[in-house]
Protein backbone atom coordinates (compact mmCIF):
# COMPACT_ATOMS: atom_id res chain seq x y z
CA UNK A 1 0.00 0.00 0.00
CA UNK A 2 1.28 3.43 -0.86
CA UNK A 3 1.62 5.66 2.16
CA UNK A 4 -0.66 8.33 0.68
CA UNK A 5 -3.23 6.04 -0.91
CA UNK A 6 -6.47 7.61 0.38
CA UNK A 7 -8.70 4.64 -0.53
CA UNK A 8 -6.45 2.09 1.17
CA UNK A 9 -6.19 4.24 4.28
CA UNK A 10 -9.97 4.73 4.39
CA UNK A 11 -10.62 0.99 3.96
CA UNK A 12 -8.10 0.15 6.66
CA UNK A 13 -9.77 2.58 9.07
CA UNK A 14 -13.42 1.91 8.15
CA UNK A 15 -13.56 -1.56 6.67
CA UNK A 16 -15.14 -2.49 3.39
CA UNK A 17 -18.96 -2.31 3.43
CA UNK A 18 -19.22 -4.65 0.42
CA UNK A 19 -17.19 -7.34 2.18
CA UNK A 20 -19.18 -6.87 5.38
CA UNK A 21 -22.44 -7.22 3.42
CA UNK A 22 -21.20 -10.35 1.66
CA UNK A 23 -20.12 -11.82 4.99
CA UNK A 24 -23.58 -11.16 6.45
CA UNK A 25 -25.28 -12.70 3.40
CA UNK A 26 -23.12 -15.82 3.75
CA UNK A 27 -24.05 -16.10 7.43
CA UNK A 28 -27.74 -15.69 6.54
CA UNK A 29 -27.58 -18.43 3.87
CA UNK A 30 -25.70 -20.70 6.28
CA UNK A 31 -28.26 -20.10 9.03
CA UNK A 32 -31.23 -20.73 6.73
CA UNK A 33 -29.60 -23.86 5.32
CA UNK A 34 -28.91 -25.21 8.80
CA UNK A 35 -32.52 -24.54 9.82
CA UNK A 36 -33.88 -26.18 6.67
CA UNK A 37 -31.76 -29.27 7.30
CA UNK A 38 -32.95 -29.47 10.90
CA UNK A 39 -36.59 -29.01 9.86
CA UNK A 40 -36.23 -31.98 7.51
CA UNK A 41 -34.35 -34.09 10.06
CA UNK A 42 -31.20 -34.09 7.95
CA UNK A 43 -27.57 -33.70 8.93
CA UNK A 44 -24.72 -31.85 7.26
CA UNK A 45 -23.41 -35.29 6.28
CA UNK A 46 -26.72 -36.09 4.52
CA UNK A 47 -26.33 -32.91 2.49
CA UNK A 48 -22.70 -33.76 1.71
CA UNK A 49 -23.68 -37.19 0.40
CA UNK A 50 -26.52 -35.74 -1.69
CA UNK A 51 -24.28 -33.09 -3.24
CA UNK A 52 -21.27 -35.42 -3.48
CA UNK A 53 -19.15 -32.87 -1.62
CA UNK A 54 -16.65 -33.42 1.17
CA UNK A 55 -18.47 -33.20 4.55
CA UNK A 56 -15.80 -30.80 5.84
CA UNK A 57 -16.68 -28.38 3.03
CA UNK A 58 -20.36 -28.56 3.98
CA UNK A 59 -19.46 -27.85 7.60
CA UNK A 60 -17.53 -24.74 6.50
CA UNK A 61 -20.59 -23.63 4.51
CA UNK A 62 -22.93 -24.11 7.43
CA UNK A 63 -20.62 -22.17 9.74
CA UNK A 64 -20.65 -19.26 7.28
CA UNK A 65 -16.93 -19.57 6.54
CA UNK A 66 -17.36 -20.15 2.84
CA UNK A 67 -18.61 -17.80 0.16
CA UNK A 68 -21.75 -19.18 -1.42
CA UNK A 69 -22.04 -19.00 -5.17
CA UNK A 70 -25.41 -18.86 -6.88
CA UNK A 71 -24.68 -22.37 -8.20
CA UNK A 72 -24.13 -23.76 -4.70
CA UNK A 73 -27.22 -22.02 -3.30
CA UNK A 74 -29.27 -23.56 -6.13
CA UNK A 75 -27.79 -27.01 -5.51
CA UNK A 76 -28.60 -26.80 -1.79
CA UNK A 77 -32.10 -25.54 -2.55
CA UNK A 78 -32.73 -28.28 -5.11
CA UNK A 79 -31.43 -30.95 -2.75
CA UNK A 80 -33.64 -29.76 0.09
CA UNK A 81 -36.61 -29.62 -2.29
CA UNK A 82 -35.87 -33.20 -3.37
CA UNK A 83 -35.99 -34.30 0.27
CA UNK A 84 -39.32 -32.50 0.66
CA UNK A 85 -40.73 -34.40 -2.30
CA UNK A 86 -39.50 -37.73 -0.87
CA UNK A 87 -41.26 -37.11 2.45
CA UNK A 88 -44.64 -36.35 0.83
Amino acid sequence: MEENDFVSIWLEENGNPAIEELTQLNLDVASKSTKALADKGLSANDLAVSLDINPDEIKRWLMGRHTFSIKIIKEISDTLADYSMKSV
